[in-house]
């Protein structure tokens, strides 16, 4: 048996008899699947570190098949997210979705700073939610693998750009925007914004706004861009 420390955030928690409960966490390292027994109980030092969406600092001990929390020390809970009912809403979207696309014994450690950093903008800022989910959607993508084609057309590499091709994964020219039917044309605002998402500092990618109908393109390329990429249908 071995013990180790690790920080994440608590993406899934469900309960598991009458004091215990099962936790999905999301570490730098993977996703962690263990149970936290007493969590549950009124006195027991890991009721706050076992909420769902806590970010903390978690003490785990390794038996042969399964892993156990000894200790969780919260970090953040994100409160004003847990108190807004649409907030809560748009942070179990984050949190399904990642879920889905990771694993154990991964790195997950961009994974976790975008999601702590979504988690963050939904709980302290007062930007439209579904503006947020849809930076967070095509950052996402490109961390995990599917980063679109932004440099230029992704059929015949013109620079000048004026369409979203999901079948070709990126951006197309006028001309070749125009023969692909599924293709989605944008504005110059839109394309620049798309290029500053997959581009930026993770700290920075939501250091920027959008007039509604920019933020209705950039909502509708996300979306279906992660749709056709995961082959599954998300909101």
């Amino acid at each position: 048996m071995s013990v180790f420390k690790t920080k994440g955030i608590v993406l899934l928690e469900s309960n598991m008899g009458d004091n215990d409960k099962m936790l999905t966490i999301l570490t730098p390292n993977g996703k962690i699947g263990c149970s936290a027994k007493g969590a549950k109980r009124p006195k027991s030092n890991l009721m706050a570190g076992t909420q769902y969406l806590c970010f903390g600092e978690f003490s785990l001990y390794k038996s042969a098949s399964s892993y156990t929390i000894n200790i969780a020390e919260p970090i953040e809970i994100f409160y004003n997210v847990r108190l807004d009912i649409d907030k809560l809403t748009y942070a179990s979207k984050v949190t399904k979705l990642v879920n889905e696309v990771t694993d154990e014994n991964q790195n997950t450690y961009r994974v976790l700073q975008l999601t702590l950093n979504t988690i963050y903008m939904f709980s302290e800022s007062d930007k439209d939610l579904d503006f947020i989910y849809s930076i967070f959607k095509m950052r996402l993508l490109s961390i995990i693998g599917f980063k679109p084609v932004i440099e230029g057309c992704s059929t015949c590499n013109e620079k000048k750009v004026s369409y979203f091709s999901l079948k070709d994964n990126g951006f197309k020219c006028e001309a070749c925007g125009k023969q692909d039917k599924g293709a989605i044309k944008l504005s110059d605002t839109t394309i620049k914004a798309i290029r500053y998402i997959i581009r930026s500092d993770a700290k920075k990618i939501y250091s920027f706004d959008l007039s509604d109908e920019n933020k209705a393109q950039l909502k509708m390329v996300a979306k279906l861009y992660l749709n056709k990429c995961l082959d599954k249908e998300f909101d």
